[in-house]
């Protein structure tokens, strides 16, 4: 790690321009070169091929999971290395790789150590999921979780109500390629595990159930619901002749009808602090 591209979003709520103005001093301090800088989503993604051009070998990514999806679907066949800072609210991917959110701590490690991991992901068509995937009418709360992060209340109180009608409005999404799952749910969680898909599907019926599915879906330990029914499986899809609409770690993607959904791993490419990692 000695050339670096750094990606930040100032729309996420951890990223402000001093922390970042912080972070570039610890590259300085470090002796790294600051090759380049993008604020997304103000500005493009790079394009692996101009990282190459420009030799660099890190893309240090300070962000939330969603603009870190969109960086890493991107960059996908880019050869370089990528370095995860928690940069926003849930910060689960970088969880995964470091044993602490300091991201000073992390930068530190990750420049003494040389570690690289492969991460599972979860792939339909082009995009790609790496903390998680949710499907079904409960994926209409995700527009009421951005309405609370910009403080916009009045939309708040209008994506509830849809989200609301949608979840309860006997509407339901079925699920084929896991045997287990026969109903139709309000919502489906798929997380990457290993070669496999963990698939927990929900069912709720009752205020407390869907307050936990509208506003805990990423926080809380939604799986020890009783609501939940779990499997694993190498593939699934969704029934129906309709679009749908899915959640790829955070970000609202509209899926054709049948989609493949099926497990992927990347190659060694993330920088991983953690001891057991390694």
């Amino acid at each position: 790690m000695e050339r670096l591209w750094f990606i930040t979003n100032p729309g996420s709520g951890s990223t402000t321009k001093a922390k970042c103005d912080a972070l570039e001093a610890v590259f300085q301090e470090r002796g790294l070169t600051l090759v380049g800088r993008t604020e997304f989503p103000a500005e493009e993604i790079p394009k692996g091929a101009a990282l190459t051009r420009k030799k660099v070998d890190t893309v240090v990514l300070f962000a939330g999971d969603g603009t870190i999806n969109t960086a890493l679907c991107a960059l996908a066949s880019w050869k370089g290395s990528f370095l995860i800072l928690p940069g926003g609210t849930m910060n689960l991917l970088a969880k995964s790789l470091h044993p602490t959110l300091d991201p000073k701590a992390i930068i530190e490690a990750a420049h003494d150590e040389t570690t690289r991991v492969a991460l599972p992901y979860i792939e339909a068509g082009e995009h790609r999921a790496f903390v998680g995937l949710i499907l079904g009418p409960a994926t209409a709360w995700f527009r009421a979780r951005e309405a609370v992060r910009k403080g916009a209340i009045k939309k708040l109180f209008q994506a509830a109500h849809v989200a609301w009608n949608r979840t309860f409005g006997g509407s339901g999404i079925r699920i084929s390629g896991v045997p287990a799952l026969r109903d139709k749910y309000q919502a489906v969680f798929v997380r990457p595990e290993g070669k496999e898909l963990h698939v927990a599907a929900v069912d709720a019926r009752d205020w407390g159930s869907i307050v936990q599915l509208g506003w805990e879906w990423l926080t809380g330990d939604w799986v020890a619901a009783h609501a939940v029914s779990e499997s694993l499986t190498d593939s699934l899809s969704p029934k129906g002749n309709k679009p749908v609409l899915a959640l790829f770690d955070g970000e609202p993607v509209s899926l054709p009808p049948g989609t493949a959904i099926k497990a992927g791993m990347s190659s060694k490419a993330f920088i991983a602090t953690r001891e057991e990692l390694g």
